[in-house]
């Protein structure tokens, strides 16, 4: 972790930029806006760029995916403009959680890759690229968009350490973890082999 520089007021105050930022439903927004449906009734049922895919709208899924890494990554860069190292690291997580827990969607959100993704590209670019990365090549062999998260989220933390950034090691293992939770059900059916692939419709 990064020292403790930041009031806890400061800390709040960022969990809830990060957090607000985080928790707007892009993917939600942009299927109602473009006649695609409800995506509690599409796929999977969640509201990320994998799920908008299945609608056949790839632009859309385009826009979701870049959309909800960028606002993981404004909440990193707006923090890190006004405040000090830890509470950028509070506003990274609290976007994360925002994601996957919005309140306006009564907690029941994404699973959080691309706005962890975002995060570290703003929070650390070479992690970032890394785990981009590791997420496009595990998806060109599995043709699996969740164990390419997967696997981009399990090397994230060692990507950090070896690419020199020891002090974002307990933020990245705390969001590794997050996204592994997320993704239970997803192991689930990877185990029994019949998670769906990238591209497939609902």
């Amino acid at each position: 972790m990064p020292p403790f520089d930041s009031s806890l007021v400061q800390l709040i105050l960022w969990a809830l930029v990060g957090y607000g930022l985080g928790s707007i439903p892009f993917g939600m927004v942009l299927a109602r806006v473009m006649g695609l449906g409800n995506l509690r009734e599409i796929g999977s049922g969640n509201i990320g760029a994998t799920n908008v895919l299945r609608t056949g709208n790839k632009t859309a899924a385009a826009l979701t995916l870049l959309l909800d890494g960028g606002k993981g990554a404004a909440a990193v860069l707006i923090a890190r403009a006004f405040a000090p190292e830890d509470s950028v690291q509070i506003a990274a997580l609290a976007a994360f959680l925002g994601h996957c827990y919005p309140v306006w969607l009564g907690f029941r959100g994404g699973k959080g890759v691309a706005t962890f993704i975002g995060v570290w590209l703003a929070l650390a670019w070479p992690v970032g690229l890394a785990i981009c990365g590791l997420w496009l090549v595990t998806a060109l062999i599995t043709r699996i968009s969740s164990m390419s998260a997967l696997v981009a989220a399990a090397g994230s933390t060692l990507c950090a350490v070896f690419l020199g950034h020891g002090t974002a090691l307990i933020f990245g293992g705390v969001v590794t973890l997050l996204v592994f939770w997320r993704h239970r059900e997803n192991i689930r059916r990877i185990r029994a082999g019949t998670e769906s692939r990238i591209g497939q419709k609902g």
